[in-house]
């Protein structure tokens, strides 16, 4: 096992409730991600970049009932594999797991535990030095996946959690699948005291008599997300356009983690140049005593100060041109393209770093600082 620190990160798609997690190797700057989430793939791509990773492989663990995975998205813009279990059933992965593989990232590894019972396909998947497990479905905070469904069994299910999840050290840290309460994180010693269905003296009688007795309804987006990800989130053609639709492919621009299209200074002089401005829309939104202040403004930009934004956006819309915003060091024009983006405008970017960065190479300007 590498010595060098672990990254990791805990993200939440509220929709779904669901937990996805990146855990990369500090040193070699390579990583993974568990579960990801079809809708997030921007999102979990920006982080990667922003902390300076690179994804070798995203982990599913299992073919889950209430969302898309985002691993065929993912593997399109990172180059990364696909893994899950070979009980899973489904088609596109690049490698299939069984029983104590172990998946490695620099110098550290997850090991692959079979945990069927929620369906036949789960996996947990435990940290080299057993102070993390990820349990997906397979054991919750205080509580555990049904068995009702997609081969569930409550049998099968008891076996998994207290032979492969329980039997861990009791320090080790329990990162569900999801949580529907806001909790983030349990362990092996407080599952195996507090947890309702699967600790204390519960045997498999109470447990089997627990599960069959739920009476839950089937999640609403089974129907749909069982296929595509039974097709490891590979899209239809119609969900395919529907992806494209939503990129920003009218400039060379950069999707952050903080959910902001950004365009670089010299990105958007290139894109300005050669009579091609006259298709972008250029906002700059600060005060108008910055606007000729010493760093100047950029040629062909509106003033249009943030305050006065929200009145202006229809006339932005019907202009059907897309949106630059500026400012001094970009975080009032950040906020411009969330206002924007709010009121309709879906092709709107903020140029990164502002009016500093592009004064710092050295781009020329107008006003009072070209003087």
């Amino acid at each position: 096992m590498s010595n060098s620190p672990l990254v990791f990160r805990q993200l939440f798609d509220p929709a779904s409730s669901t937990y996805t997690y990146l855990l990369g190797d500090s040193a070699s700057g390579e990583a993974l991600i568990i579960d990801s989430v079809f809708e997030h793939q921007q999102r979990d791509a920006a982080l990667l970049r922003e902390l300076g990773l690179r994804l070798l492989a995203t982990l599913d663990t299992h073919v889950h009932a209430d969302h898309v995975t985002g691993a065929w998205a993912l593997k399109q813009r990172c180059g990364s594999q696909i893994l899950l279990a070979a009980n899973a059933g489904a088609d596109y992965a690049d490698r299939l797991l069984t029983q104590g593989e172990r998946v490695g990232f620099g110098g550290r590894f997850l090991e692959v535990r079979a945990t069927p019972g929620h369906t036949n396909g789960c996996l947990s998947y435990v940290l080299d030095d057993q102070s993390m497990a990820f349990t997906g479905d397979c054991l919750l905070i205080r509580g555990c996946g049904r068995t009702d469904f997609q081969q569930g069994s409550p049998h099968l299910l008891y076996q998994s959690v207290q032979s492969q999840i329980l039997s861990l050290p009791d320090s080790c840290l329990l990162y569900p699948g999801h949580d529907y309460r806001g909790l983030t994180v349990t362990s092996v010693a407080e599952e195996r005291r507090f947890n309702p269905r699967l600790g204390g003296l519960s045997n498999e009688a109470d447990f089997t008599g627990y599960m069959n007795n739920l009476g839950l309804p089937h999640p609403k987006l089974m129907d749909i997300a069982v296929p595509a990800n039974l097709r490891c989130g590979r899209p239809n053609a119609d969900a395919a356009d529907a992806q494209a639709a939503g990129e920003q492919a009218w400039a060379p621009l950069t999707f952050t983690f903080s959910g902001i299209w950004e365009i670089q200074p010299a990105a958007l002089l290139e894109s300005l140049a050669g009579g091609r401005g006259k298709d972008i829309q250029l906002l700059d939104v600060r005060e108008p005593q910055e606007f000729g202040d010493a760093l100047g403004h950029i040629a062909g930009a509106r003033l249009l100060p943030l305050s006065e934004l929200p009145a202006h956006a229809g006339e932005l819309i019907a202009a059907g041109r897309p949106v630059v915003a500026v400012c001094r060091s970009g975080t009032r024009s950040a906020q411009a393209t969330v206002l924007l983006q709010k009121s309709g405008l879906n092709q709107v970017a903020n140029l990164a770093g502002g009016m500093l960065r592009w004064r710092a190479e050295k781009l020329p300007v107008e006003g009072a600082a070209a003087q």
